[in-house]
Parts: C-alpha cells; sequence; structure tokens
C-alpha cells in the first residue's frame, strides 16, 4: 500500500530529520509506556488506555492537566501497519468499529518513517474531508501542537530513552 498523495486544500504535514533509527521512533509510537511520555503537549499529561498496532486495532488516549481528572483525547482505530516503516490512523471510526463525530475534527493520519543519513526522516499527514475541517485544524493550532508532540517524540528518542533495553 502506498503513502496518501498530498492535497494541500484537504491536508496538513510536518516533516523532521530524528535522530534516531526508525525502530526507536516506531516504538515510541508503538510501545504504550513510551507514547504516553510524548503524545500531547506539555504541561498535559497523557495515558494510553488501549494500543493495539494492527489495522483494525484500537488506539485511544487520554489527556489531563498536571493535577486533573483524565479526559477523552484520540479514540480511533489503525488502518495501515507496516512496522518499523508506517502507521495509518483515522478518528472518523471510533475503538468500537462505530463510525464516529470527533471533535473538533475528523481526520486520518499517516506517520511515516523512512531510513536518512542522520536518522529517521519522519513525516506527518494529516487528512481531512472538506478544506473546512482541514482549516479548522490549523485555526486550532496544528503546527503548534503536532510540532510540539513531534519534537517531544525526537528529544525521547534522541536522548536513547526509547533504544531497546
Amino acid at each position: 500500500m502506498t503513502s496518501t498523495a498530498l492535497d494541500p486544500r484537504l491536508d496538513l504535514t510536518l516533516q523532521r530529520t530524528i535522530r534516531a533509527s526508525p525502530s526507536s521512533v516506531w516504538r515510541a509510537w508503538t510501545d504504550p509506556e513510551l507514547l504516553a511520555r510524548w503524545w500531547v503537549p506539555a504541561p498535559m499529561q497523557a495515558r494510553v488506555d488501549r494500543l493495539d498496532a494492527q489495522p483494525g486495532g484500537a488506539f485511544v488516549t487520554s489527556m489531563r492537566e498536571t493535577a486533573g481528572e483524565y479526559l477523552p483525547h484520540t479514540n480511533g482505530i489503525f488502518l495501515v501497519v507496516e512496522p518499523e516503516r508506517r502507521l495509518v490512523f483515522t478518528n472518523a471510526i471510533d475503538s468500537s468499529l462505530r463510525p464516529a463525530k470527533p471533535e473538533p475534527v475528523s481526520m486520518t493520519a499517516e506517520i511515516v518513517l523512512d531510513e536518512h543519513a542522520d536518522g529517521t526522516a519522519y513525516r506527518v499527514i494529516v487528512c481531512h474531508g472538506d478544506p473546512a475541517a482541514r482549516n479548522l485544524h490549523e485555526d486550532l493550532g496544528f503546527f503548534e501542537g503536532w510540532g510540539s508532540v513531534t519534537s517531544a517524540l525526537a528529544e525521547l528518542v534522541e536522548t536513547g530513552s526509547a533504544a531497546r533495553p
């Protein structure tokens, strides 16, 4: 299966070189303990409720302020899982395999990991159903939010915290 063809009217994208192996980045995406360490922008905290990285598998997370109650964050499923190469998930279908109307936007996200001389060429493509949803997601802080968590992911794996024991 090939990567998503980018449509700038519908999609938001982020690219970064991460100075760690694709296997370390993959592990940070698929190990619940590691994902919880970077998945939401600081100072928020994440909890991984379900993470079944296989097609049709659940992807459910919660988040909270440092002392608050955990609130729903992500409730979706994985569509494509190519180990150490590519993850595609959506929140348009919830973890019970029911159609969903997530707030604030419905999306499908593709995470692509490619070998790079300096580690991993990391690419995120977030697809939306119409330009209004794409623009809303951008206005709500897509680049700041996804950029922040990508930096936290990079820091985690570049320091070796996500390396295999």
